[in-house]
């Protein structure tokens, strides 16, 4: 793996943490860390099923937001391209050199389609569509720059949010955009988000199970009207066994398996046992900056390092401590042996890793206990 940044020494005007060559341990913290051989691993693992499968997987980038991360999914895991979930993510990948880009979301305000339709000028680019007069200002951009848009008609396969009912309303939408110039009728956006994260097992396989047949009830009222799906598309790294094996998908969308994170490790396989395919591998690398009670000690991280809304981070590989709260700047651990000193290095498992990344700068990258490499978290802060 080539080292994009060669930093020997942190930088205070770039709010660089570490430099390349530097012991894991005098790295500034709260800072983002990957142990790349978990990484890795994570990532040739999906590559061997997707290929076992005979499907595709356009990884989801809105988990990492990088653009390295990104070329590596493609160039070591067989990634077909990528995922993503504002035009600015999309522009940004673009640039740092991907070729095919799916915004997996409705894009309706004319700036930001007149951006999309510029951006196919550089690359294969989709959208996802909901909306039949959504499919007119698509048209119109896309005659304006004279590109193609390719469109994914959108069905709300049970997670409630973005897309229109199976059946007749997905047939009326992606009839409309066969016939408008500049489009091209692409296939379908399945992705049942809402069952992500379902611990149980059989809960989880019934959500999907019920996506599965609407989707395949849709596929073939489509095929009726002589519209073939190139791309039937969704799944997510707590569900994407279910889809990738139907036989009605053929395009993983996974993200969070790279790195995964302290809500995925509840969710349940078949023997309730935590899902074991994917390792840890992103980390918030934190200090002990105080302990004057003995059972309780402070860290440097607390809720400007992380995203909580899955929950609470989980301490890396000890049980004799434990993270119960935090506030701004300060992360409060239980401790009640009183073992931890001031300046002990502790890595936290984030709640939820997406939103996690999208607080820093960089992700340092870690092999051996040494910093191999830095990552720009390309696309921070790309929210439109």
């Amino acid at each position: 793996m080539n080292a994009i940044t060669r930093i020997t020494e942190p930088i205070v005007g770039l709010n660089v943490p570490a430099g390349v060559g530097m012991a894991l341990e005098d790295v500034s913290t709260p800072a983002l860390i990957i142990d790349l051989d978990a990484f890795e691993r994570n990532v040739r693992r999906m590559g061997y099923f997707i290929k076992e499968k005979g499907i595709r997987h356009r990884a989801h980038a809105k988990t990492h937001k990088s653009a390295d991360i990104a070329l590596y999914q493609i160039e070591h895991g067989g990634a077909c391209g990528m995922c993503c979930q504002k035009v600015a993510e999309a522009e940004t990948l673009v640039a740092g050199g991907v070729k095919d880009v799916l915004v997996s979301n409705q894009v309706v305000d004319l700036k930001k389609i007149d951006r999309l339709a510029q951006l196919a000028k550089k690359a294969r680019v989709l959208v996802c569509v909901d909306d039949l007069g959504n499919v007119d200002d698509l048209s119109a951009a896309a005659i304006k720059h004279g590109v193609t848009i390719e469109c994914l008609v959108e069905i709300d396969c049970g997670a409630g949010r973005c897309g229109v009912e199976w059946g007749k309303p997905v047939v009326e939408i992606a009839k409309k955009i066969t016939t408008s110039d500049g489009l091209k009728f692409s296939g379908l956006q399945a992705y049942q988000g809402a069952a992500q994260h379902v611990h149980d097992f059989e809960e989880r396989k019934a959500k999907i199970e019920a996506a599965v047949k609407q989707v395949a009830d849709t596929v073939e009222m489509l095929a009726a009207e002589n519209l073939e799906c190139d791309i039937v598309g969704g799944a997510g790294t707590g569900t994407y066994y279910f889809e990738g094996s139907s036989g009605v998908y053929n395009e993983m969308q996974c993200g969070s398996y790279i790195f995964m994170d302290a809500d995925y490790q509840r969710v349940k396989d078949d023997q309730g046992d935590v899902i074991s395919e994917f390792e840890n591998s992103l980390f918030i690398w934190t200090s002990v900056m105080s302990h004057t009670k003995a059972d309780k000690a402070i860290c440097d991280a607390g809720l400007k390092a992380q995203s909580v809304d899955s929950g609470l981070p989980v301490i890396f590989g000890r049980d004799d401590v434990e993270y119960i709260k935090c506030s701004d700047e300060h992360g409060v651990i239980s401790d009640p042996g009183n073992v931890l000193k001031l300046n002990d290095k502790l890595k936290l498992i984030p709640g939820h890793c997406d939103p996690t990344c999208n607080v820093y700068d960089w992700y340092v990258c870690y092999r051996n206990g040494t910093v191999e490499c830095l990552w720009p978290v390309t696309a921070r802060g790309m929210a439109f």
